[in-house]
């Protein structure tokens, strides 16, 4: 590149989040280079749980099949979860986090994997484009920038090598303890729940046939009066022998001084064989970056918010972090952003998080605690399976997890006094600050695939001349448009609205029949 750029975007981390921003941001022509310590994935089971919403990111990604394909629990196979009172074995559960229900809102099903298998077919895919430079093996060392761009010096990991890399931004995705957070000055907010937990990894067939009670189900968690709302939690790695576990411990815990073998037996409620192939610990606390920009440098993922590994929102957070920001940056490098568009990425992705924590995970441990300290089988038994039956039948969580962005200043029609959140409601209709929910065409395909790569507008019937006034703007401030014209009247009933302006991420900037086509791209582009 000309003026001693190496890349446009420098990435401090090569986990999903950081590869999967290399991937959005390739595709659209923007070159990045991907530093990552590890040479090789880490093999520990995490992150599992992939929403809807994320599977359509590796659609447009372009290897969803490819991810479907490196499931560890077959194809076909249940991936449900379940809530146990007391013990694994406990004839008290119910269904717990089904995303099943809310599927047809989005365009891709759910999956679950482990995330190295999720991250072997990020590197893969990523190898496969040529604007993406992939350097293993290397750590971020240094970080300085200037008002043209970046310097990321990048040290190799356990050796002597060195790389100088420049670009005109960089993006940390270098997890929780973010070397790029720290150099680039950015403080976080954190709240402590004061708890140390392990994470298991073992193994166990006899766990497998034991379960077979429960067909569909891959994860579940335990809730024990002793352990004050936080949950013992067992997930399947593959359908027959291998298992992970989250649970809290004592603080002085260590792998020589406790029976961890004993705790997992406990916790299922039965001497099951097992053997345990690791043992980490890790503090249950939520963290949040107090800003995810600083200049020329930006943070995504953990870097930018953790939190404790309940319901799977972490690892589809940071990859919803890395399509807001990848679309976001790639518009400023090749210059039709609006100058408050990539300061737009912090506006909309740190409340959405910060409501995750609060509304859904603090929720989570808040109410079970209250729960277990309320109700009793043992105090009063009918009195307790009249409220675990009622909590059997709630599924609000699932249907309310809906991150928007209303308020948004890309926005066009939000309420008066929205903000963007993660709790909101699963509608057809289209919405501004929503996701679209996918329709079927006249002609039988779907909607999504019609949308392009920038933004998207879709006239159903529409007014000629504002559609033509939308195309005008595009094309005069260089805004990649997509118009999709069709003849419709049924889908003007699903979705509320004869026109929709959507944005390269899915989500809608504008809804409506009327108004100024220039005002309203100014402001989804962030141009005042």
């Amino acid at each position: 590149m000309a003026d001693g750029f190496t890349h446009d975007v420098i990435i401090i981390g090569g986990g999903p989040v950081g590869v999967g921003l290399a991937i959005e941001l390739g595709l659209k022509g923007i070159t990045s280079a991907v530093v990552e310590k590890y040479e090789t994935i880490q093999p520990i089971p995490k992150g599992q749980n992939l929403t809807q919403r994320t599977m359509e990111h590796f659609h447009f990604w372009g290897c969803e099949e490819d991810l479907r394909n490196a499931r560890t629990v077959p194809r076909g196979a249940g991936i449900g979860g379940l809530t146990n009172y007391g013990t694994l074995l406990n004839d008290y559960s119910y269904d717990w986090l089904n995303r099943a229900a809310v599927k047809d809102y989005y365009y891709s099903a759910n999956d679950r994997l482990p995330q190295y298998a999720m991250e072997a077919v990020l590197r893969t895919r990523a190898a496969e484009i040529d604007a993406i430079d992939l350097f293993y093996g290397f750590d971020g060392a240094d970080i300085e920038q200037d008002a043209e761009g970046v310097t990321v010096t990048a040290t190799e990991y356990g050796g002597s090598g060195q790389r100088i890399l420049r670009g005109r931004y960089a993006v940390g995705c270098d997890g929780s303890h973010s070397f790029t957070r720290q150099a680039a000055g950015i403080p976080q907010t954190l709240a402590d729940h004061d708890r140390k937990m392990v994470l298991l990894v073992f193994t166990s067939t006899e766990l497998h046939e034991l379960l077979e009670r429960y067909p569909g189900k891959a994860f579940f968690n335990v809730l024990h009066p002793d352990y004050d709302g936080y949950w013992l939690f067992f997930g399947r790695v593959d359908l027959g022998t291998s298992w992970f576990f989250h649970a809290p411990v004592p603080a002085d815990a260590t792998e020589e001084n406790f029976d961890f073998k004993g705790f997992v037996q406990e916790a299922v409620g039965y001497e099951i064989d097992l053997s345990v192939d690791y043992i980490g610990f890790w503090d249950l606390r939520f963290a949040l970056a107090d800003t995810y920009r600083k200049g020329r440098v930006l943070i995504a993922g953990d870097a930018a918010h953790s939190h404790p590994p309940y319901g799977g929102y972490g690892v589809n957070s940071g990859l919803e972090d890395a399509r807001n920001l990848g679309w976001k940056l790639a518009a400023t490098l090749k210059g039709w952003a609006g100058p408050g568009l990539l300061d737009s990425y912090d506006a909309e992705r740190r409340p959405v998080f910060a409501s995750t924590a609060a509304d859904f995970i603090g929720n989570y441990i808040e109410q079970d605690r209250e729960f277990l300290n309320r109700y009793s089988p043992e105090k009063d038994p009918e009195e307790f399976r009249t409220a675990w039956g009622k909590r059997s039948e709630d599924t609000a969580d699932v249907n309310s997890f809906e991150p928007n962005y209303e308020g948004s200043p890309l926005v066009t029609g939000s309420p008066a006094g929205a903000a963007p959140s993660a709790k909101g409601t699963h509608e057809f209709k289209a919405r501004p600050g929503h996701h679209l929910a996918p329709q079927v065409l006249p002609d039988g395909r779907n909607i999504f695939e019609m949308l392009g790569e920038g933004f998207t507008l879709v006239s159903i019937k529409g007014d000629a001349a504002l559609v033509e006034a939308f195309r005008q703007s595009a094309e005069e401030r260089t805004i990649p448009l997509t118009i999709v014209e069709v003849d419709a009247p049924k889908l003007i009933l699903a979705y509320g609205a004869s026109m929709i302006l959507i944005r390269p991420d899915q989500f809608v900037a504008w809804v409506g029949d009327e108004g100024s086509a220039d005002r309203i791209l100014a402001k989804a582009i962030g141009a005042n």
